[in-house]
């Protein structure tokens, strides 16, 4: 039996009459329908025996094999070759760029096809360069701007890998840092900063005078450093020493350094020559004291300079002071360093030159893995007195010890392949866009995040190294002086720009998120009134700058937040934020004072603050009110409720499939014989609409023993497995249903658009046989009829539009020259009498004047003929006007009346409005012009009447 026999006609729903063929093209719909009786005559004779398609069910979903797929995409191979051969000479190439998929209507693009074809043509290594090439898929690097749903999902893409970016480059940062610190801090800069001198009951932090220093460091300074016996006067063992709190290790001695400057290092005015004979500047390195003093046998009393200490410079309150200088190294005992902190002071070791004075020294916690780089520095400026400053450096220098430690070194390789990767994207779009790619400010937010990147990663690799290298020198040379000072501080301004770094990051995300029409409210409100707001502040800081200035020259000398221009400037600052003492203004300045601060809160605070606001609210409102007008357009929300109402679509159209081939199973067995073979089985399920390959694929699975017949226990177990999965599907409808919100389920028609939708999208076949009678194949053929039907009117509405835009210019200047020839007529009408050679030679014009407007005014070649009567006939009439008591000019009636009759006649047909206007201009000229415009109205007619019979859908004229 031949599978021709066998497969049951199924009737055939023609949108046409039969025997009928579209217009544009030469294929009648029996030949489609003889077409379409093959294809699926050929998808039947490909159809997979038992043995073969048993494997293309599974228990995941009534899907399609694979034979299936091919049947369609061979199908529409074939379908498209033959509609362009067929309507390759109507029809345009657009055409076959667009399809109908889930009842709209999809423009692919020819050379995207194309492109894809190469794809699947591709080698393997081809391949796997497109595959890296993909992982820098962006919007700058792809065109996404045509298809929102494309610029969404490349934006979430985007999103999701900086995402995990930022998660990195978080635990890199914050592994680096712990609240532990802060009270390592805490506790050590306590001890020596608060702990009160024996007599005075002062403190480091309130020293004012050079004798204040020697108190701190005979009394404060050895208590803090050594604690040599415990809290019931027990002495430490030796091993035990060197440890503060018993639990700071301190790593090498400490170290005391001054800065001195020269006797003759500033002048003395005439007036005190005599009676002032030292004069000691401010601290500069010009005027640096660099001669040895005191007892001259010593580093104590020797200049070294920064190389020989191999130190680093030092900001001070002051001034910035050098590397070098006089210093003492004291001893890892207390008893000891006592003796040389008194023999330091006894021999003067501060004097007047003396500018500052260092203390440095580390100390290492083992047990949070800690490390304390402590300076405290008293400085001592020309004015005398003494004013003290310290700094506590808490870093983590040996970063990999714990567990957690060692994920942080994972997480920091991978912080370097996500740098890597973005270099690579980078340099993509710079590539792509030139000096453009600068032109928006995220792409150099993009460049600046990178380049921190790269110099933080050099810097890790500079202070393992380096922190290695000291550990080694300071474990053999335990009694020498460990300087961690330059480390410290490369240290802390690692953790700062890191922490930039993690700060722009986070800004970083408004990229991926300004799509959406609420999330650009503020980067559009900031970029339109950047104008006003930047001509505003130029006003602003005019006003702002003088306040400053008049701050300082009134109330520098007294008090300490103006005593420099940089403190008036942040003093001011405070003021607008209500931070203001007022009663120190009126007491530096009774008068000045009050004015003073009057003015600048009414004219900064209640004038210019507010005119700020009032610019940023008035844009604010602005943008508000266009992004309300604004079109609503393809975002991130209608991506996902698409993608949930695809989800439910499928499952949805899984259950129908599922009740069809339960009710199938039910109604198939017609003999009651408890025996369904498989003629019967595909009978029934091709009356529902399913595809041959999903027929063969679900009667093989249960047919067992391959004898294309399903007994009673096999038919039990379908039905079995069939309610299974059903329930399965309700199960996730339901909890679909719950996690969406209690949104409105789709629908059946709405699930079986979505699914077609993800048919086209993801390349499969599922499914396309639906409840309906009709089959896929037929639905393709019906909706490709539709679709070139469509796109042929569209084509002749346009050709109409132009034909129409065209004759509009040819009458506007036919109306012109009709004027020039109406006065030529009534000249010839005034010389009737005249001379008979200026007669002759007007008559000549007038004929040269009718053959070049007849010869502009043909439209197309297949209306010459008729055009070519006109004009002799109009060029005739004109001789017989030209001629005095000629026939035609005794009847001007008659020739109206033809072109009434002509007029009429044209109106009916495409082309009617020019013949009206044509035969109305007519009758505004002498009743001899009338005859010469009856022979050009006719002539007319005869082209659009041509026109009208060799294409009557097309209108050209």
């Amino acid at each position: 039996m031949s599978a021709k026999s066998r497969r049951p006609k199924s009737p055939r729903v023609s949108p046409s009459p039969s025997g009928t063929s579209r217009p544009g093209t030469g294929m009648s719909t029996k030949d489609r329908d003889a077409d379409m009786d093959k294809i699926e005559e050929e998808g039947f004779d490909r159809r997979p025996q038992s043995s073969a398609s048993r494997s293309a069910w599974d228990n995941d979903g009534f899907d399609m094999g694979t034979e299936e797929r091919e049947l369609n995409s061979s199908f529409g191979r074939r379908e498209g070759e033959n509609d362009d051969s067929d309507d390759a000479d109507d029809n345009p190439m657009a055409m076959e760029s667009e399809v109908y998929v889930g009842g709209q209507m999809r423009v692919v693009d020819p050379a995207a096809a194309k492109e894809k074809e190469l794809q699947q043509k591709a080698g393997c290594w081809t391949k796997f360069k497109r595959f890296l090439r993909s992982f820098w898929r962006t919007r700058q690097t792809d065109d996404t701007k045509a298809d929102k749903e494309l610029h969404v999902r490349t934006t979430l893409r985007e999103l999701a890998i900086y995402m995990v970016f930022l998660v990195v480059i978080c635990i890199v940062t914050f592994g680096m840092t712990s609240s532990t610190m802060y009270y390592y801090t805490k506790v050590m800069s306590e001890l020596f900063l608060d702990s009160q001198y024996p007599d005075t009951k002062n403190t480091f932090r309130g020293s004012t005078t050079m004798a204040d220093f020697w108190r701190f460091s005979q009394n404060v300074l050895m208590d803090g450093l050594y604690w040599e016996k415990w809290y019931n006067d027990e002495n430490v063992t030796r091993d035990e020493w060197g440890y503060i709190f018993y639990e700071n290790k301190m790593l090498g001695i400490p170290r005391i350094r001054q800065l001195k400057v020269r006797n003759d290092s500033c002048i003395v005015h005439d007036h005190f020559s005599d009676i002032i004979k030292t004069c000691y500047a401010p601290y500069s390195e010009a005027s640096e004291d660099q001669q040895t003093f005191g007892k001259a046998n010593g580093t104590a009393w020797v200049y070294s300079t920064e190389s020989d200490l191999d130190g680093s410079s030092h900001w001070g309150k002051l001034a910035s002071y050098s590397g070098g200088g006089f210093y003492q190294d004291l001893t890892d005992n207390r008893g000891d360093s006592i003796l040389m902190i008194n023999e330091l002071m006894e021999n003067l070791w501060l004097d007047r030159g003396t500018r500052v004075v260092m203390i440095d020294f580390t100390v290492y916690n083992a047990n949070i893995n800690l490390f304390c780089i402590v300076r405290m520095v008293m400085e001592f400026p020309a004015t005398g007195g003494a004013i003290p400053s310290w700094n506590f450096r808490t870093v983590k220098l040996l970063r990999y010890i714990t567990t957690f430690d060692f994920f942080v070194r994972a997480c920091e390789c991978i912080f370097v392949i996500f740098v890597m990767y973005y270099i690579v994207e980078e340099v993509i779009e710079i590539r792509k866009h030139r000096m453009a790619y600068f032109k928006t400010i995220w792409n150099c937010l993009d460049v600046i995040i990178i380049i921190i990147s790269v110099l933080c990663m050099v810097f890790s690799v500079y202070r393992t190294m380096a922190v290695n290298r000291m550990i080694e020198t300071l474990l053999s040379q335990p009694e020498q002086y460990a300087d961690f000072e330059f480390l410290g501080y490369c240290q802390g301004v690692f953790n700062n720009v890191i922490a930039i770094a993690v700060f722009l990051a986070w800004v970083k995300v408004f990229k991926y998120i300004s799509f959406n029409k609420t999330m650009t409210q503020l980067s559009s409100t900031l970029s339109k009134c950047a104008k006003d707001v930047g001509g505003f502040t130029v006003m602003f800081l005019i006003i702002f700058l003088a306040y400053a200035q008049l701050g300082y020259l009134v109330f520098g000398t007294q008090i300490k937040d103006f005593h420099t221009i940089g403190d008036c400037v942040f003093t001011l600052f405070r003021i607008i934020l209500g931070d203001f003492d007022f009663h120190e203004l009126e007491a530096a300045n009774r008068i000045l004072g009050p004015l003073f601060f009057m003015s600048y809160v009414f004219v900064v605070f209640f004038v210019l603050l507010n005119m700020f606001l009032a610019i940023i609210n008035d844009t604010y409102s602005e943008v508000k009110a266009d992004i309300a007008n604004q079109k609503s357009e393809f975002e991130i929300t209608d991506y996902f409720k698409k993608g949930y109402e695809k989800m439910v679509g499928k499952l949805n159209f899984k259950r129908d499939k599922i009740a069809d081939i339960q009710e199938a199973l039910a109604h198939a067995d017609h003999n009651a014989d408890q025996h369904l073979d498989f003629d019967e089985w595909r009978m029934e399920l091709k009356a529902r609409g399913h595809a041959d390959p999903e027929i063969e694929a679900v009667f093989a699975k249960y047919d067992v023993d391959g004898d294309r017949i399903l007994d009673a226990e096999e038919q039990m177990k379908m039905a079995s497995d069939l309610e299974t999965q059903k329930t399965d599907l309700n199960n996730q409808l339901a909890e679909l249903e719950e996690n969406g919100g209690g949104g409105q389920r789709p629908g059946t028609s709405e699930s079986n658009g979505s699914y077609d939708d993800d048919d086209e999208d993801g390349g499969g076949g599922r499914g396309r046989g639906g409840v309906s009678g009709v089959s896929y194949e037929e639905f393709v053929v019906l909706s490709r009829r539709v679709d070139r039907m469509e796109h042929s009117i569209g084509s002749i509405v346009s050709k109409i539009d132009a034909v129409l835009v065209k004759l509009e210019a040819m009458e506007r200047a036919k109306l012109k020259r009709r004027e020039t020839m109406g006065k030529l007529l009534d000249n010839i009408k005034e010389d009737e009498e005249g001379d008979g050679n200026r007669r002759e030679q007007m008559e000549r014009l007038v004929r040269e004047e009718l053959e070049r407007w007849d010869s502009d005014a043909s439209l197309s070649n297949r209306g010459a003929g008729s055009t070519s009567s006109g004009r002799h006939s109009a060029a005739r009439s004109l001789a017989a006007v030209s001629r005095p008591g000629s026939s035609i000019s005794q009847r001007p009636s008659s020739a109206n009346n033809q072109d009434d009759i002509d007029a009429k006649s044209i109106s009916s047909r495409p082309g009617s409005v020019v013949s009206r206007q044509g035969s109305a201009v007519s009758r505004q000229f002498s009743p001899r012009a009338d005859s010469a415009m009856s022979g050009r109205t006719t002539a007319l007619s005869a082209v659009s009447e041509q026109s009208y019979i060799q294409d009557p859908n097309a209108s050209n004229v």
